[in-house]
This record gives C-alpha cells, sequence and structure tokens, in this order.
C-alpha cells in the first residue's frame, strides 16, 4: 500500500528517544531497565552504558499471541527482577525504560526503583503503549498506559515530567490494526482475506490516511504509546 498510516509506531519513538538520549550528556552514566537484546543501546554511544533485564523470556513463552520466536539476552549486565536491582541509590544519571511497562506485574514499584537508583536531577526516559494486543506472553500484565498514569505516578515518586508527547493518533492506531488484519485472519481463521476483502481493507485505509491527516487532537481518545522525559526531583 502506498499509504503511510498506521506506519510510524515505531519509527516515530525511536526518533523520540535518539533525541532523548542525546540531552544527556556524554558520560553520563545510564541503566537500560528491561533491555530486552539491547537494540538501543546503540544510541547510548556518548553515555556510560549499563543493561539490566530479567532475562527469563525466550521468545517463545506460553505461545499465546505475539512472540518473537528466538530471544538472546546473553549480553545483559545485570540479570535481576526491575523492582530489586543492585546498585546503590542515586547511582545513575539516566534510566530508561522502553516499551517495558506493560511486561510488569507491578510497574509501581519499578518506578520507585527507578528513582532510588537516580540521584537529584537525574533524567527517566520511559515509553509504553497506549494499547497493545498480548505479546512476549504469558509476560503479559497491562495492555497499556495513558497519560493519566504518568502524571499520577511520577510526581509519587519525586518525578517532575518535562517532556511528554503521544505517539500517533487514534486514526493510525486503527490503520495500524487494519493493517494486520491478514495475518490475524491467517492466524486465527486459517484463511487470507479474499480479493474484496482486501479491496476493502485498502479503502478502509485510504480513509484513515485521509481522517489522520486532518486529525485536531484524538490522540486523547487513543494513540500508539506515550513517550515521557522526567527529571527526579
Amino acid at each position: 500500500m502506498k499509504f503511510k498510516v498506521g506506519t510510524r509506531n515505531e519509527t516515530t519513538r525511536e526518533a523520540w528517544l535518539a533525541q532523548a538520549l542525546m540531552q544527556i550528556p556524554a558520560g553520563s552514566r545510564i541503566l537500560d531497565a528491561g533491555a530486552g537484546q539491547l537494540r538501543h543501546k546503540k544510541l547510548c554511544v556518548h553515555l556510560d552504558y549499563l543493561s539490566q533485564d530479567f532475562a527469563q523470556y525466550d521468545g517463545k513463552g506460553d505461545g499465546s499471541g505475539l512472540q518473537t520466536g528466538s530471544w538472546d539476552q546473553s549480553e545483559i549486565d545485570i540479570v535481576s527482577d526491575i523492582i530489586d536491582i543492585p546498585e546503590p541509590n542515586g547511582s545513575f544519571d539516566a534510566v530508561m525504560c522502553i516499551e517495558v511497562l506493560e511486561h510488569l506485574p507491578n510497574p509501581l514499584l519499578a518506578l520507585q526503583e527507578f528513582s532510588r537508583l537516580l540521584h537529584s536531577g537525574g533524567q527517566l526516559i520511559v515509553t509504553a503503549p497506549f494499547c497493545s494486543l498480548t505479546h512476549f506472553a504469558p509476560y503479559h500484565y497491562y495492555s497499556g498506559f495513558n497519560r493519566y498514569f504518568y502524571e499520577t505516578y511520577l510526581p509519587r515518586y519525586d518525578f517532575a515530567i518535562v517532556d511528554f508527547q503521544a505517539n500517533g493518533n487514534f486514526f493510525e492506531f486503527l490503520a495500524q490494526e487494519v493493517r494486520r488484519l491478514p495475518f490475524v485472519s491467517r492466524q486465527y481463521t486459517g484463511s487470507a482475506p479474499r480479493l474484496w476483502e482486501r479491496g476493502a481493507i485498502y479503502l478502509m485505509t485510504a480513509m484513515l490516511e485521509k481522517l489522520s491527516g486532518n486529525d485536531t487532537g484524538s490522540a486523547e481518545l487513543l494513540n500508539f504509546g506515550c513517550q515521557v522525559r522526567a527529571v527526579k526531583n
């Protein structure tokens, strides 16, 4: 399809993250909490990078929902529970936690731990989906987080939000899932969309492209996810 609507979730998030990380002074000590396969390490070449993960996901999980198939965490620096990381109080200049909160049984305890690890003036960089399909199961506990989660809980753990952005909007999210219809149909009905159904997907995507271009704020209803940078008081 020639339309771009629904395809910009990851690229928009990665661009925001790269910009946020560049605002951290060179040489700063940063923790990548829930680092997975260290995909964001390349954005931290100017920083003293340390990774953490519980390292129990194997790519297959329980076989439900979306799985990766394989998952290599052999290069993780700290293998621990994210709510009990063996590092001293105030020992980091920055913590990033990217697309992880939905995989934590108690994300508030993770925020509390990040607050402990950061010194005053340290930066917390967080992204998480507003809404998400089941993935990495059984380690998937929440469908997503909206702005009110961050505005309510970050201050309780001594953080001040300095940058908040919604990634995408209602129409972008719908387009992402419309594009996923052929895969979901094959996976759960055993058949691919027929010609006229593929045509309907095309027309729906065209409509969503137009609506997204005219959008005036539907991100407040639904978006791909929130992108947050906060400073420890």
